[in-house]
């Protein structure tokens, strides 16, 4: 159930281009049409969901505070370095997929242009990444198979944005539109309102153990207090909830 949670919320609640703005840049440029946004979506998942759980061991076990214990290096903290190891295996990815789409779909990898290569520099990637790090400390993320499918629903969340985004922009290559509002200026507002409706979702509580293990330990905390303190250690449980 946590792994789904993880995946549902990655997708809807902290999706990369409404939740954060990531990955703007390709987001509109190549949001033109389906096919092409199809394509780069998948590539952009596929990326993601490789590097976020290679960053995640490479995190666990070489960078962060103690990791290289295992190595008789307990005091070494090499967390300072995430930001370009991170970047390097994600560059590294990027050129694989640049090689597969460049060999198997020639008209995909013309289309897509200097936008794949670019993906290099993606900062929903690196986000996606920089987000596992965040998550994996503050103890939301504890295990690979977690960090797995954060990365696959953080690129399934890129992927129907932008698919989405090239839906609405081919039907409106049939209306009309402001001259002043065409092209990006119109593709900016669609966001934008995609933005608005996106929040809906933030409203969707998955965790329901650790809330009720919160409540439990507040009123535990309740019953607990001195007869002098219990009223004003209720008021504050009631405005908790």
């Amino acid at each position: 159930m946590e792994l789904l949670n993880i995946f549902i919320k990655s997708i809807f609640i902290d999706n990369m281009v409404f939740a954060f703005f990531f990955g703007m840049c390709s987001y509109i440029a190549v949001s033109k049409s389906v096919k092409t946004a199809l394509g780069l979506g998948a590539a952009v998942t596929f990326v993601m969901v490789m590097t976020v759980p290679l960053n995640y061991l490479l995190y666990q076990y070489v960078l962060k505070a103690g990791a290289l214990s295992w190595a008789g290096f307990a005091d070494v903290d090499l967390s300072f370095l995430s930001f370009i190891v991170f970047i390097a295996s994600i560059a590294a990815f990027v050129q694989l997929v640049e090689m597969i789409v460049e060999k198997y779909s020639p008209s995909l990898y013309s289309q897509l242009g200097i936008f794949l290569p670019l993906i290099a520099v993606n900062c929903a990637i690196m986000g996606g990444s920089l987000f596992m790090q965040q998550k994996v400390d503050g103890g939301e993320l504890s295990s690979f198979a977690e960090t797995v499918v954060y990365g696959l629903g953080s690129g399934l969340g890129w992927w129907l944005a932008i698919v989405m985004m090239a839906a609405i922009r081919e039907k409106t290559t049939y209306s009309h539109i402001p001259a002043a509002l065409k092209g990006p200026g119109i593709a900016f507002i669609i966001t934008g309102l995609m933005g608005i409706a996106f929040m809906i979702f933030s409203g969707i509580q998955f965790d329901t153990q650790k809330q009720t293990k919160e409540v439990a330990e507040k009123v535990e905390v309740v019953e607990e207090a001195p007869a002098e303190e219990a009223p004003a250690a209720a008021d504050t449980f009631n405005e908790n909830l």
